[in-house]
């Protein structure tokens, strides 16, 4: 995760979607304003003051980061539901906001929005604190939800298993294609396994296995996300068809350089371009958010992990490999004994 919030959205983000450390630094920060809503809502002036700065540094805020603001909970209530704010704003004692008696327009900030103020003020030292316990709370929620490494977050997901098992058929189908169809020796197998990672995700096997951080022994395909998986599957099977179709047509093996052709040909393919460009920004950003892991020549696709993304790899919805296999049996023994 980078770690330059007061520059990086993509970064800041990644803190604010993550509901599991907000519940956290919420806790840990223990800041109180009008509860409103259902949460605790705050005023410019509040703000200022916890921040140690004046109003019009917020003011400039808003200004310049309106939308990622909007986005994060800030927003404008007049009518009657300010009124219903000042209601309770008195009812709470919160002397700061019954001064604002007269106004007919207000912004108010939630804590999400808060979070946010502290991430873009870069000269408030109150602020840097708030910043660092942010990362810290983060990275350590992150660490417990997943046992303490993200290595293997991707097997978190519900679908990785079934993705996993069915790529192995889709695998074989290519291994065997290779083997029949291409007059090679062994070095055919990595060399157009590569072919199929570059033209995925821009890296060939020892490249993926640097930036994650692999072990010889590690099997790569174990550490990658069920989108990516997918489309490995559909490039391995894909391909292993033209290679037997254009085999079956010249009723020989290809030659390296015929086979280099016809790959070249198949992943120019208009069809790959909204799932490669899928696959590489979900490969992107999520590694840099759950693992710290910067794939260089994907940048331009790394974006902010959404919402249900962390639901997906760190909360309810995700389950230890062990866990989910565990599952499986005892769902596949319940069916055989119906049986």
């Amino acid at each position: 995760m980078a770690k330059d919030l007061t520059s990086s959205e993509v970064a800041r983000q990644n803190i604010l979607n993550n509901n599991y450390a907000l519940q956290e630094i919420q806790k840990a920060v223990g800041l109180r304003g009008v509860l409103f809503g259902g949460e605790f809502k705050f005023i410019k002036k509040q703000i200022a003051a916890f921040f140690e700065v004046n109003e019009r540094t917020i003011s400039r805020c808003l200004q310049n980061n309106g939308d990622e603001l909007s986005k994060n909970g800030y927003a404008f209530i007049e009518g009657n539901e300010l009124d219903m704010f000042k209601l309770a704003a008195k009812e709470q004692g919160d002397h700061d906001i019954n001064v604002l008696i007269k106004i007919h327009r207000l912004g108010i900030f939630n804590f999400k929005a808060f979070l946010n103020i502290a991430m873009l003020l870069s000269k408030s030292d109150k602020a840097k604190q708030m910043r660092s316990i942010m990362l810290d709370i983060t990275l350590d929620t992150i660490n417990k939800k997943t046992g303490g490494g993200t290595k293997y977050i991707n097997q978190r997901d519900e679908d990785f298993v079934l993705n996993l098992l069915k790529g192995e058929h889709y695998r074989q189908e290519f291994i065997d294609a290779l083997t029949n169809c291409v007059d090679m020796g062994n070095a055919k197998y990595p060399i157009y396994t590569d072919k199929v990672y570059k033209s995925i995700f821009r890296e060939d096997a020892n490249e993926y296995r640097r930036i994650l951080r692999l072990e010889e022994s590690e099997n790569l395909r174990h550490t990658m996300y069920s989108e990516v998986l997918d489309l490995i599957s559909s490039f391995e099977t894909g391909f292993a068809d033209e290679l037997s179709r254009k085999s079956k047509e010249l009723g020989r093996k290809l030659s390296t350089y015929e086979t280099d052709a016809l790959f070249k040909h198949f992943e120019q393919q208009r069809l790959w371009e909204p799932l490669r460009e899928k696959a590489r920004q979900k490969m992107a950003s999520r590694d840099l958010c759950f693992r710290d892991a910067l794939h260089h020549n994907l940048k331009e696709y790394i974006d902010s992990v959404p919402t249900d993304d962390f639901d997906r790899f760190i909360g309810d919805r995700s389950m230890e490999l062990s866990v989910r296999l565990e599952s499986y049996m005892a769902a596949l023994k319940r069916l055989k004994e119906r049986d």
